[in-house]
């Protein structure tokens, strides 16, 4: 398990998320990392149907150029953020998206925001070969937030 929590692969990642919904639409008892990732899921209702059939979704390629969103990549982001403001890792991420949350008066809006954020900043790691810069991440999602 610990292999499916840091360093993942693309099956490992879809396998997760179907296996989750469908223990869920079951009634069976779920893990904690399980039962956050339903709770997006439940957010997102446009990805139910894909979820409850696990070897479509590992076969499906979603694309920008055929005007897709991954839906996992998608719900990943969402756990990410989660975990990142229950630990507060980086240090000011919790404060930045519960302002931002307020400012919206949406927690699922904010997440979506801080999404755009922690897109930008591994882009501009991967762009320019540095670490992801943290503090950047923090002053885009303080920024959002009016802060």
């Amino acid at each position: 398990m610990a292999a499916i929590m840091f360093n993942p692969s693309r099956e490992e990642v879809r396998r997760f998320f179907c296996d989750a919904w469908q223990k869920q639409l079951a009634g069976s008892v779920l893990t904690p990392l399980e039962a956050m990732a339903v709770d997006w899921i439940g957010e997102h209702p446009e990805y139910q149907s894909l979820l409850t059939d696990t070897e479509g979704a590992l076969a499906e390629a979603y694309t920008p150029e055929r005007g897709q969103t991954n839906p996992f990549l998608h719900l990943s982001m969402h756990l990410s953020i989660s975990e990142q403001v229950s630990i507060d890792q980086p240090p000011g991420i919790r404060a930045a998206y519960e302002a931002l949350a307020r400012r919206l008066d949406s927690p699922h809006e904010a997440q979506h925001q801080v999404m755009e954020c922690l897109g930008e900043m591994l882009w501009n790691a991967q762009r320019t070969g540095l670490p992801p810069d943290g503090q950047q991440y923090i002053d885009s999602v303080r920024r959002r937030a009016g802060a």
